[in-house]
């Protein structure tokens, strides 16, 4: 087998990893595929941006997926809560929470990936979800994604002493601080003075990374050729769901005329994938979740009254 290059981890992927691993070492996942018809709710999409002028106004589809996926997640609170379980003692708490924190991955002009916890997105109106999206990523631009990630890190890892975590807190220091190709590298002297001289309001601090009460991946934003939808997808402990958006695409549907008949027709249609963690939930939980979109698509006028009102 030949080598021709060897890419050894970043702060960033040692995190994404690392949770990542743990998602499906901990968790039995359930997913779910909901298809949505949006091909009435474009039309009324397209009517969101008349007469906006102003590039910060704009409402995107990202925003409205966002937005749909919130008005679900407040018809089932178990969707937005956080998980304790001891699994040798066989004890679990499962904690509500009055906010719904997304953790919504983005892309930076650098072309890393980053997630970014956008707090509090259920209580907002498109614009105030357009505007917070718009503002985290002015401020992504401005900051060093390693020496934000490595905060969070630090953060974490002391938690975990905190909780009795010696084993797993020497191993993390040694991993990321022991000299050698996989060193954990941050800002130091006048440069970690200089960055740490910026504004906090025009950077990005360990509360915009911290994880959210629920993940929402667009695959479609990243890739809008997409043809598919997502199967498997992780949950990020102590989360207890995760959803991901696919892309628009024209697929033949079954509809009913005015009559009553079925008849087939080329919908567009946007794939959403929606994975619990079964521990804590049970797909009955998640009912009036769906019931909640099914109104939404059915009655996509709703959208044009979100625009400036939560």
């Amino acid at each position: 087998m030949s080598v021709y290059k060897k890419e050894f981890f970043g702060i960033a992927r040692k995190i994404v990893s690392n949770m990542t691993a743990q998602s499906w070492e901990e968790i039995p996942h359930v997913t779910a595929s909901y298809e949505a018809d949006v091909t009435d709710m474009m039309k009324y999409y397209k009517k969101l941006n008349e007469g906006v002028t102003n590039r910060a106004d704009k409402i995107t589809i990202n925003t409205l997926v966002l937005k749909i996926l919130c008005e679900g997640i407040k018809t089932s609170p178990k969707m937005n809560t956080t998980l304790e379980f001891n699994r040798k003692l066989v004890r679990g708490t499962l904690i509500y929470h009055d906010k719904i924190d997304v953790s919504m991955p983005m892309i930076l002009k650098t072309g890393e990936m980053m997630t970014v916890n956008m707090h509090d997105l259920g209580s907002k109106s498109l614009l105030g979800i357009a505007h917070a999206i718009n503002d985290t990523s002015r401020r992504a631009n401005n900051s060093n994604m390693d020496e934000v990630m490595y905060e969070v890190s630090l953060d974490n890892t002391l938690q975990g002493l905190r909780k009795g975590k010696i084993g797993q807190t020497i191993c993390r220091l040694y991993g990321s601080k022991m000299p050698g190709k996989h060193q954990v590298h941050t800002l130091t002297g006048n440069a970690k003075k200089e960055y740490y001289s910026i504004p906090v309001k025009d950077r990005l601090t360990k509360y915009d990374i911290e994880q959210g009460t629920t993940t929402i991946s667009n695959f479609g934003s990243v890739y809008r050729g997409q043809k598919g939808e997502c199967f498997m997808l992780e949950i990020i402990p102590p989360q207890t769901t995760a959803f991901a958006v696919s892309a628009i695409q024209d697929r033949p549907t079954v509809v009913k005329d005015e009559n009553g008949n079925k008849k087939i027709e080329i919908r567009q249609i946007m794939p959403i994938t929606v994975a619990i963690d079964h521990r804590a939930l049970d797909y009955g939980d998640c009912k009036p979740f769906f019931e909640k979109l099914d109104e939404i698509f059915a009655h996509p006028e709703i959208i044009l009254k979100w625009r400036e009102n939560a």
